[in-house]
């Protein structure tokens, strides 16, 4: 990998920016300052599945872009989320082009489809590969994922060596369990409430595909643990949430990924342990670890930051562009603008 782009920006370190100090400020700081976007101009893609319904994503064009990102938001988000959207804005300032997919149940795409999503859901996730791949003309199809949109990608790299061409992880979890009781610790429990609450509410929403059983169930989780025992698992085949942590967390396969990878961690992620990152650190050739001293779950808030991109998104649109560089081919590799 290039040492220009993206290394320098790991090599220079985080900072994080007054007043967001500390991991749960910078974790809430899109919750408490909301960052103000420009209108919402991307053009709604729905991909059908075998299965039956659709999936909805949102492609935002950039004008001779040298690959297209397949951007997924993490637990209880959606294409729509500030953080995903700003994430969105900063690869196409760096070149490239984004399409920003609601999983099953997430967002404007909650009527298109009945049930809910999972850490690992590559029945959902080929036909949108399918069509990435065809929105992409050829050029690289890369993933950036955030929080549990990262691991769900990454989970489909292990299955599938080509399904992308390189994919960024920011907080995202390699092992669900250990990510689970992190969040039920006392000092998250209001992370888990809000949490908890989305998660409900998305389920129900889909009222016609909720049992009687669930919807008693419901009325008493309140856990993520919880959540994925009586919903999560079951729906998708794994019977109880411990077989379902175990053969969904991407960390014990980690050795089969031929995907180049980037992993982005905090050492002061609230949600996610930082354990997980640093006990992979230059244990795979095709998986890159970059614990930032600071910046909580998802935030990266630091100085220097463009209106529209985070550290975190510099980074991420950085390696990206670094991989497209050296993929024999690439169109418009050598012209890739720089996101400063």
């Amino acid at each position: 990998m290039s040492q220009s782009g993206w290394s320098e920006i790991a090599a220079a370190g985080f900072r994080a920016r007054l007043p967001w100090l500390g991991g749960d400020l910078q974790t809430l700081r899109d919750t408490l300052k909301p960052p103000r976007l420009p209108v919402d101009l991307g053009e709604h893609v729905r991909v059908p599945m075998a299965c039956g319904g659709q999936l909805l994503a949102v492609l935002d064009h950039c004008p001779d872009a040298q690959a297209l990102v397949l951007l997924l938001h993490g637990l209880g988000g959606h294409s729509d989320r500030e953080g995903l959207r700003r994430m969105g804005l900063a690869l196409q300032a760096a070149g490239f082009s984004v399409l920003r997919l609601n999983l099953r149940g997430a967002g404007k795409g909650r009527a298109l489809a009945s049930g809910t999503y999972a850490a690992h859901c590559n029945r959902d996730l080929w036909p949108v590969l399918e069509r990435a791949r065809q929105l992409a003309g050829g050029k690289p199809l890369l993933g950036a994922g955030i929080s549990l949109g990262g691991t769900i990608l990454l989970n489909a790299c292990l299955e599938q060596a080509d399904a992308l061409d390189g994919l960024v992880c920011t907080s995202s979890p390699l092992d669900l369990a250990a990510c689970s009781a992190s969040i039920e610790r006392p000092r998250n429990r209001i992370y888990q409430r809000w949490l908890m609450r989305r998660l409900v509410a998305q389920t129900l929403e889909d009222d016609s595909s909720v049992t009687p059983a669930e919807r008693e169930g419901l009325q008493q989780v309140h856990s993520i643990r919880d959540f994925d025992d009586l919903i999560t698992a079951p729906r998708w085949g794994y019977g109880d949430v411990e077989r379902y942590y175990q053969q969904a967390s991407p960390a014990p396969r980690l050795g089969q990924l031929r995907t180049p990878t980037l992993l982005l961690q905090a050492d002061d992620d609230p949600w996610v342990p930082v354990a997980e990152a640093q006990g992979q650190q230059g244990r795979h050739r095709a998986f890159e670890v970059v614990i930032s001293r600071g910046g909580g779950h998802n935030g990266f808030h630091g100085w220097g930051d463009a209106p529209f991109a985070c550290w975190g998104d510099r980074l991420t649109a950085a390696w990206l562009q670094d991989r497209c560089r050296a993929l024999p081919g690439a169109p418009g590799r050598d012209a890739a603008p720089q996101l400063r």
